[in-house]
C-alpha cells in the first residue's frame, strides 16, 4: 500500500504547487488521447479540491476555461512549462 500513500501525497503536492500558481501565465499541453494534443497559453485562475481551472487564450481575443485534474499532472497527461523559457513548472511523478 505504500506506492498507493506515495501518490496521494504527490496530488497533494501538485493540488499545492499550483494553488501557489495562480494568476501566473503557463503553456498547457493536454493529451486527450487518439492522438489528440491540446497546446495552448492561459493562466491558472482557480484550485479546487480535486481540479484547477486554467482560463486560455482562443485567438481573436476570445478566451476559454479548461479544467484539469491534479493527476493528470501526476501521469504526465497535462504539462504546465513557462511560456516564455520553456522551463517546466511542475515535475510529474509519472517518471519516478
Amino acid at each position: 500500500m505504500e506506492p498507493e500513500a506515495n501518490s496521494v501525497n504527490r496530488v497533494a503536492e501538485i493540488r499545492d504547487e499550483i494553488s501557489s500558481l495562480i494568476g501566473v501565465k503557463v503553456y498547457v499541453k493536454a493529451n486527450l488521447g487518439r492522438s489528440r494534443i491540446i497546446e495552448r497559453n492561459g493562466v491558472i485562475i482557480e484550485a479546487h479540491p480535486s481540479l484547477f481551472v486554467v482560463e486560455v487564450e482562443e485567438g481573436r481575443g476570445r478566451t476559454a476555461r479548461q479544467s484539469y485534474q491534479y493527476v493528470d499532472v501526476l501521469t504526465g497527461t497535462v504539462e504546465l512549462t513557462n511560456p516564455e523559457t520553456g522551463e517546466e513548472l511542475l515535475t510529474s511523478g509519472a517518471s519516478e
